[in-house]
């Protein structure tokens, strides 16, 4: 654990409220990771309603967990990414196209406008955007079944 010189809180109305070691109170921070996808649990900074930096988290895990607490409870609403298990079917293997997927949270329909909405990003995952900005994660598409994995791969 890190010994860190400042307070973090959720105040009365609901947003974060940050007391630095000086005493100073800055109201509606918000968390920004550095990295969400390739390092999320390095490199956070607590940004105040004015833009400029207030915090550097060097480690999320460092914190205690009541302050880790708070960050992921705001984080969780800003950084909603379904995780595809399966696919399921697809329009065409032309774009656009209408992919049919099930995820953690149920079946979902996202329409990918081109081949270059889908990015590597290391050995095995994949971050899919559809049309409407959504983003889909593939967490491992080697772990993918069979026929998921031969579709996927016609736009690869």
């Amino acid at each position: 654990m890190t010994t860190i010189d400042w307070t973090l809180r959720r105040d009365p109305q609901g947003p974060l409220q940050l007391t630095t070691a000086d005493g100073q109170v800055h109201a509606g921070v918000m968390p920004v990771r550095a990295f969400p996808l390739a390092a999320p649990d390095e490199g956070l900074s607590l940004v105040g309603s004015d833009g400029h930096e207030r915090v550097w988290i060097q480690r999320l895990s460092a914190l205690d967990a009541a302050t880790r607490a708070l960050i992921e409870e705001e984080l969780a609403p800003r950084e909603f990414m379904p995780r595809i298990q399966r696919i399921l079917g697809v329009s065409g293997y032309a774009t656009p196209s209408t992919w049919t997927v099930e995820t953690e949270r149920g079946p979902a329909q996202l329409v990918l406008k081109a081949e270059d909405d889908i990015r590597r990003l290391d050995g095995k995952r994949l971050l899919i955007q559809d049309g409407n900005g959504l983003q889909f994660l593939v967490a491992d598409r080697f772990a993918l079944d069979r026929l998921s994995r031969r579709i996927l791969n016609r736009f690869l």
